[in-house]
């Protein structure tokens, strides 16, 4: 079952709007100089780096190699790791996550390492796809899919997108006191073509079919999403729902 491959410069090229959108979430932590925060699916760096400005201690963390590799290079503190088996014991003040936890689909695991990265108060703040998103998407590559005789649903890695009440039962189920938490329709306008946006975000699920058929299928998901999700002055835009939520380690 292949997974999502990550390239640094790509993802800056296609993805770049990912961090530029993730400016509410940083609010929603006001992270305080002095403190100690992980950035959880830290990605490139580029809000790592705004938490470093803001005068906090930022340790990153992605299963990506070719990320922290990025993150290093801005000259942060960053090491490579996966989200769903944290090592950190009662080391941070606050563990800050956009756009990463729907490609860790162990969200019990996930909440549990974060929970014992936190001191006790500490802050879990993110952003994430929540119920709902990227849904035409989603239909789209699961129709090209089945016309080619695959089945997604076994060969393909599930992106991760809950419902708010779940993720709130979840977080409380893990000694979280949940402050905040919405679902947030965010259609978003793509720089570029949707073949750009497969090729970087959705790449895995056209890696199940053989090498020389892909771009076709590539082609052929652009041609089904194209009455829903491009204008008349042929502009994409991504069918994003966000689920932005704060809680507080309470135990």
């Amino acid at each position: 079952m292949p997974m999502q491959e990550w390239n640094a410069a790509q993802y800056q090229r296609h993805g770049g709007f990912v961090p530029e959108l993730g400016q509410p979430v940083l609010d929603l932590l006001a992270p305080r100089p002095g403190e100690r925060i992980l950035d959880l699916g830290c990605g490139d760096g580029a809000l790592t780096r705004r938490l470093v400005e803001a005068g906090s201690t930022v340790v990153g963390v992605d299963a990506s190699p070719a990320m922290i590799a990025a993150v290093r290079a801005r000259g942060l503190d960053a090491h490579v790791m996966n989200g769903q088996r944290l090592s950190f014991k009662e080391e941070f003040d606050a563990v800050f996550t956009n756009a990463a936890l729907h490609w860790m689909p162990d969200a019990d695991a996930v909440i549990a390492g974060v929970g014992r990265a936190l001191v006790p108060g500490g802050r879990f703040v993110g952003e994430m796809g929540g119920q709902g998103n990227v849904a035409a998407i989603t239909v789209a590559l699961r129709a090209v899919l089945q016309r080619s005789g695959v089945d997604a649903g076994s060969a393909v890695p599930a992106w991760y997108f809950p419902p708010a009440d779940l993720y709130r039962e979840k977080l409380e189920a893990h000694g979280f006191e949940v402050r905040s938490i919405d679902l947030i329709p965010r259609p978003t306008l793509l720089p570029g073509d949707i073949a750009d946006w497969l090729d970087t975000f959705a790449a895995h699920w056209l890696a199940v079919l053989p090498e020389a058929g892909r771009a076709a299928a590539r082609a052929e998901a652009a041609d089904l999403l194209r009455p829903v999700l491009c204008d008349e002055r042929g502009r994409w835009t991504a069918d994003y729902v966000r689920l932005r939520f704060a809680a507080v380690r309470t135990h």
